[in-house]
């Protein structure tokens, strides 16, 4: 008896991806994992890869579809946001027995979804990430994952035990906050990574994200990593682990110590929600 192939639908909510990046990573799922590009991870227009219609619309008919087990989204790059308000519009129950995994900016939608009790959703590796340098480890993670094959061994270690989770870009989950996007993450591990910002920026953030009272009712707060950290001009005099203790100290929230997650090849998955006894 053959064994069963996973059918993922991947969708595009910000940027494009070319057809190359599509067959490199069809090649590397083999026999385990049918991988169904919907035709708009290739559009473009301007930044995005088309209009937020037809990347909400391209979600939504995914979502929906019943043949397919699970979305996973094509890469990060700005535009998810800007379909918030319009992707879930007519999501059935096929929508509620899929999972959704993607990071960076696809935080937008996996808060929604996870607002909105919508599938199992989980921040992991996506396609663009065979474009790294050992890029393809990352993307077997997840494809590990969402086929079931290797259901555990790609998930953070500090995600893996009984509790409740979930994980965001700091700029992404500091853009939320006050939108009414956020999920009740009241008792949950709340884990942030982030690339490419100054480390003030990075303490701005922090000041958002831990004075807002409905992040105060998380169990604690766990450092990823923060990659490609600019030079300012003026040395901030802290680093990210310090910006960030600084704040969870000021805010009355715990500092949990560090995540195996971040902008690179090592990234590591965090299924939101509670995991064990009883999950």
């Amino acid at each position: 008896m053959s064994a069963k192939v996973t059918r993922i639908g991947i969708v595009g909510p910000g940027r494009a991806i070319d057809r190359g990046l599509a067959e490199r990573v069809s090649a590397l799922a083999g026999g385990t994992a049918e991988l169904v590009f919907h035709p708009q991870c290739f559009l473009r227009e301007g930044h995005f890869a088309g209009p937020d219609g037809a990347r909400a619309a391209a979600f939504a008919e995914y979502a929906n579809d019943p043949s397919l087990e699970a979305v996973w989204f094509a890469r990060g790059g700005y535009g998810a946001c800007r379909i918030l308000d319009m992707a879930f519009e007519n999501l059935g129950d096929a929508a509620r027995a899929k999972t959704y995994l993607g990071y960076s900016d696809a935080g937008s939608l996996l808060a929604r979804l996870a607002r909105d009790g919508i599938g199992r959703v989980a921040h992991g590796p996506m396609p663009a990430d065979i474009l790294r340098q050992g890029g393809e480890a990352a993307v077997r993670r997840s494809l590990g994952f969402l086929t079931g094959t290797d259901d555990d061994a790609g998930i953070d270690p500090a995600a893996r035990a009984p509790g409740k989770y979930a994980a965001f870009n700091i700029s992404v989950f500091a853009s939320l906050i006050g939108t009414g996007w956020l999920p009740d993450l009241t008792g949950h591990v709340l884990m942030l990574e982030d690339v490419g910002e100054y480390h003030y920026r990075l303490d701005r953030m922090m000041f958002t994200i831990t004075s807002n009272p409905e992040v105060k009712k998380v169990a604690g707060i766990r450092l990823g990593r923060c990659g490609a950290i600019p030079v300012n001009d003026i040395d901030f005099g802290a680093s990210e682990e310090e910006i960030v203790t600084h704040w969870c100290a000021r805010g009355g929230i715990a500092y949990l110590g560090r995540a195996d997650i971040g902008h690179d090849v090592d990234n590591k998955i965090v299924v939101f929600g509670k995991r064990g006894e009883g999950a």
